[in-house]
């Protein structure tokens, strides 16, 4: 389970370019910090995570989209 600033803190690493979003790719190119996402969300893949949780369907995940996704997993103390 995950606090709140922990789940800040790995989406703060995930979001490489700064903006605010993590892209498909950088969920690639950080395979250990995307199982991390996995096991605080119960999502396998990248893929579903996006198909779930990208609320605006922009291609990536905000902060609040997966804070939902890690909430909905019980996972967020």
């Amino acid at each position: 389970m995950a606090t709140e600033q922990e789940l800040q803190s790995l989406f703060n690493k995930l979001d490489t370019d700064l903006d605010g979003k993590i892209s498909i790719n950088d969920l690639f190119l950080s395979p250990g910090l995307s199982t991390i996402i996995s096991s605080e969300t119960n999502i396998s893949t990248p893929q579903e995570l996006l198909v779930n949780y990208d609320s605006d369907s922009d291609g990536s995940i905000t902060f609040e989209e997966l804070k939902s996704a890690v909430e909905k997993a019980n996972n967020l103390t």
